[in-house]
């Protein structure tokens, strides 16, 4: 997950209130932006085994449609409902990337999934992004803490409600955690595979490797929800647990309930 370069979008002043009773305002001068969050009567995720009902505005809108575009490109052949129409910049929802995203995995290995998103995340940014985050956001406490204090706002279309939280980096506690109620990602694809391979280490890796900026996600299974660490180095991928990590049998598509590893994240 990285910040990608955006410019404000200004509407005329309407009242247009299509969204739930946690619908965010992003508020700019002349006119609001609205961003729209959960749909469900609690304001909470759903419980485990059911998807969180999302009303999705714009800005969501334009960034599942950016990503998508771009690892449309690695998809290989459409699906049939899709195939032979171009989609437009609003075409895109939430399934519909997931969608895209099943297919990118399709046909590859566990390396070549990562890399896939790695090309990805490189295209959306401009040249000389990283060098220029790591001139900006050298590893200090200070970096992580940012870094996590953007990750809520700027990645709820795609990972659902979080929350900013204390951990603990070398023996030092700072303000550096992100605490993801339950990913939409991976509530929405029910696949292990899908988020180990095109969530989790290909982000792990961008920020460590591209971005200079050590980060660790530990996706929790049990409960869908996941905690970011900005400032911690991931561990090697043969000692991370999600290395060991059975399918969801009764919720993918793709899952291989015999197996007691997920066949996808084997190379």
């Amino acid at each position: 997950m990285v910040v990608l370069s955006y410019q404000v979008v200004q509407f005329p002043n309407t009242n247009i209130h299509r969204c739930s009773p946690l619908k965010r305002h992003i508020h700019y001068p002349g006119g609001s932006f609205i961003r729209c969050g959960i749909a469900e009567p609690s304001g909470q995720p759903a419980p485990m085994g059911q998807k969180t009902k999302y009303n999705d505005g714009v800005f969501e809108k334009v960034f599942m449609s950016l990503f998508a575009r771009k690892m449309e490109k690695f998809s290989g052949k459409p699906d049939k409902e899709t195939e032979g129409k171009k989609k437009g910049l609003f075409d895109y929802d939430y399934e519909s990337f997931v969608d895209v995203s099943r297919r990118v995995m399709q046909g590859r290995n566990r390396i070549q999934q990562q890399e896939v998103v790695r090309e990805v995340l490189l295209s959306m940014l401009p040249p000389g992004a990283p060098e220029q985050f790591r001139k900006l956001f050298p590893p200090t406490k200070w970096a992580a803490e940012f870094n996590a204090a953007l990750t809520v706002p700027f990645f709820h279309w795609l990972v659902g409600p979080s929350e900013v939280i204390e951990v603990e980096v070398n023996g030092v506690k700072q303000r550096s955690g992100v605490h993801i109620k339950k990913c939409r990602y991976l509530e929405n694809s029910g696949c292990v595979g899908m988020c180990v391979n095109m969530c989790k280490i290909p982000t792990q890796d961008f920020f460590t490797n591209e971005f200079g900026l050590p980060l660790t996600m530990i996706p929790n299974f049990e409960d869908m929800s996941c905690e970011m660490v900005y400032g911690q180095p991931p561990p090697p991928f043969e000692e991370d647990p999600v290395a060991k990590q059975p399918c969801f049998a009764d919720v993918c598509s793709v899952a291989n309930p015999n197996a007691s590893i997920c066949p996808k994240l084997q190379v």
